[in-house]
């Protein structure tokens, strides 16, 4: 058995700087300071008949790893077992924690057969190793990839620091690279469901013809100022909930999704220092935000930019799909250039729409507040013109009462000329009759 480092072929990047540097303000560690590659040849592999077998250890980001095999299975029969483990774990201290994306390749003398399996997993005391049980059939281990009864495994680790404030790199350039061949896809299909569900929230609006004219109407009775405070905000606020959003430790493509956004912010605050820069960032549509002073602008008038998102297709999708992880040769730097340029597009845009959706939502908070305020104004003015018809129809009653009870009034006349008129009836009935005469 034999265990060495080993290093990958070395491309010339011609990209733009911002699209494989690393944030100016951040004093932690690399990515490619925290990379690396192992490479275990078992030898007289068809002799074995321990359990298992560790491989030697080796570091990675300031700590010990090593390989561990099952020949015949771990509680599983007839394949091979596989797990990535963090070495002298029963010695690290209570809350040792640390994520690591890593990539385990069985070698088959041809590289498009090697099978290749990846995974992100966050280890720590109690789950210290990570992998597989059904790593491979064993009859399918020694036809195709037991060579000269030698069995070669290569381990790349590549760890990830925590960090939460802002979008930040994850991978080395060339594990990248090799991540983009197989997962391009995946990023693809998370930045453009996340960015037509934003979409089709600020649609709504403009759908419900009323809605939108009242909101118009808001927006247009708003002072120059109002408007110039409502269309910003401050990146950190916005930046945490991106990475809050996206980074799912479950999900082995959101490391790839997190340099995409790392690259695509950091060409979006680029774009208005370095005109050539613009130009190319550009390229597939105009920008919906600015970056000016670690704050998100929205570029033109809020009613303006909502029409656009409604309308306008913001990520063209890549007919070219994923690609074969171990294809090499032709225009290969081409390739991976478009790649990452393909990448850097992606993340700008959904941090645009991010953006763009985020203002909105207190402009929306605002426009709602004041629609709230004229209705309870005219439900004031409503009830203010019920109580004075009720008041004044109780004035009119009051004023017809003491009427009726005043002296002299027509009932108490009419009172008296029936009294007279019995009383003379009385006289009379009490007078002898008359005697003509």
């Amino acid at each position: 058995m034999a265990g060495s480092s080993s290093e990958g072929p070395c491309f010339t990047s011609t990209l733009p700087p911002y699209w494989d540097t690393d944030d100016d303000r951040d004093c932690g560690q690399k990515p490619s300071a925290l990379y690396g590659k192992y490479t275990w040849k078992i030898e007289k592999y068809s002799q074995i008949n321990r359990r298992e077998l560790r491989s030697n250890t080796f570091v990675v980001g300031g700590h010990e790893w090593y390989i561990l095999i099952y020949p015949r299975g771990c509680d599983v029969c007839d394949h091979l077992s596989l797990f990535l483990c963090v070495a002298n774990h029963e010695k690290l201290l209570p809350g040792w924690s640390h994520l690591a994306q890593f990539t385990i390749s069985l070698v088959n003398k041809c590289p498009k057969r090697s099978k290749y399996s990846d995974t992100l997993h966050r280890f720590w005391r109690k789950e210290h190793d990570w992998g597989w049980k059904k790593f491979m059939e064993t009859s399918k281990l020694f036809s195709e990839f037991v060579d000269d009864d030698t069995l070669t495994l290569k381990v790349q680790v590549q760890v990830i620091r925590d960090r939460a404030d802002r979008p930040f790199r994850c991978l080395d350039r060339l594990y990248r690279i090799e991540l983009m061949r197989v997962y391009m896809s995946n990023v693809e299909e998370t930045c453009r469901r996340f960015v037509e569900e934003k979409r089709g929230r600020l649609g709504k609006l403009i759908e419900d013809k009323a809605r939108w004219s009242s909101f118009c109407n808001f927006w247009s009775g708003l002072d120059q100022k109002s408007k110039c405070r409502m269309s910003r905000e401050k990146s950190d606020s916005i930046l945490k909930i991106v990475v809050k959003h996206f980074f799912i430790e479950k999900e082995v493509a959101s490391t790839l999704v997190m340099d995409s956004l790392h690259s695509g912010l950091k060409a979006l605050e680029d774009q208005n220092k370095n005109k050539k820069m613009k130009g190319k960032c550009d390229a597939e549509g105009a920008p919906f935000v600015r970056i000016e002073s670690d704050t998100f602008i929205l570029v033109d008038d809020v009613l303006l930019l909502l029409e656009r998102a409604a309308v306008e297709l913001m990520l063209p999708k890549d007919e070219n799909g994923s690609k074969s992880r171990t294809m090499f040769g032709g225009s290969v730097e081409d390739s991976f250039e478009k790649d990452e340029m393909r990448l850097t597009e992606l993340g700008r845009r959904v941090i645009e729409i991010f953006a763009v959706g985020h203002i909105f939502r207190h402009i929306e908070v605002a426009y709602g507040e004041a629609v709230s305020l004229k209705m309870q104004e005219e439900l004031i003015r409503e009830e203010a013109s019920a109580s004075g018809k009720k008041a004044k129809r109780a004035s009119e009653k009051e004023k017809k009462s003491k009427c009726d009870k005043t002296p002299g009034s027509s009932s108490d006349k009419s009172k008296v000329s029936r009294s007279v008129e019995v009383l003379t009836k009385g006289v009379a009935s009490m007078m002898p009759p008359s005697v003509d005469t």
